[in-house]
């Protein structure tokens, strides 16, 4: 398995072993592709990147072959490229670096190398997708508040955070409109069946109605 199907002792590279692992190569980012659309939210033109970066970057590896003066400038080409491109979302980043991974065993003639580890990156990738392995504690939540100058923050909503949190943070004060207004920003973990509506009902009486906003860490918005 960890073996290359390059033979090291011709005097080049053989047609027939570079068809191969292009075809693998190829093969390995349509299944990457396939499984990345099922798990995640994607584009067809992320897919298509996907099923093809690996046959790309192959084709990098053989050209390399050692030569120095070469690796550095398909360096400096990948440099130009990654400060031109969009950020990406984990997943995405994460599949990405999985095509590369397949070009670059596939590039050294490890197909099987790259084929056993990418049955392990899907059959992963479906599971922690499927299940509630990994999952997020969906109770923690950032809540943002606005409240008057003239507000006591630090104890006007003790009671309402001791009925509907198990625990709560204030982890940011800041002042808005020349100081006329205080934006506070808590970290919270709410009790299991609460309703978040009557939550914010009872902290917009508090805070003379106005804005609040209630969202996921990974979600945080700015009010």
């Amino acid at each position: 398995m960890f073996n290359s199907i390059f033979d090291s002792s011709a005097a080049g590279l053989e047609i027939t072993s570079a068809l191969i692992s292009a075809a693998v190569a190829l093969a390995l980012g349509v299944a990457l592709a396939i499984t990345h659309s099922k798990t995640s939210q994607t584009t067809k033109g992320m897919m298509i990147t996907l099923a093809i970066l690996p046959v790309l970057v192959m084709a990098v590896m053989i050209m390399i072959n050692g030569n120095l003066g070469t690796s550095i400038a398909i360096l400096g080409a990948f440099s130009l490229i990654r400060f031109r491109s969009i950020a990406g979302r984990a997943k995405d980043l994460l599949a990405v670096f999985a095509a590369m991974m397949i070009g670059l065993a596939c590039g050294m003639g490890h197909v099987l190398f790259a084929t056993g580890v990418m049955a392990i990156y899907i059959v992963a990738t479906v599971l922690f997708a499927y299940t509630n392995i990994l999952e997020p504690d969906r109770h923690e939540r950032v809540l943002k508040i606005v409240i008057p100058e003239d507000l006591d923050y630090e104890d006007v909503f003790e009671d309402i955070f001791k009925k509907y949190t198990s625990r709560h943070h204030l982890v940011r004060m800041k002042t808005m409109n020349m100081g006329s207004l205080y934006k506070l920003t808590y970290e919270v973990k709410l009790r299991h069946g609460v309703k978040e509506k009557a939550f914010l009902d009872e902290i917009r009486i508090k805070n003379m109605n106005l804005k609040v906003l209630l969202s996921e860490p990974c979600c945080e918005e700015e009010i």
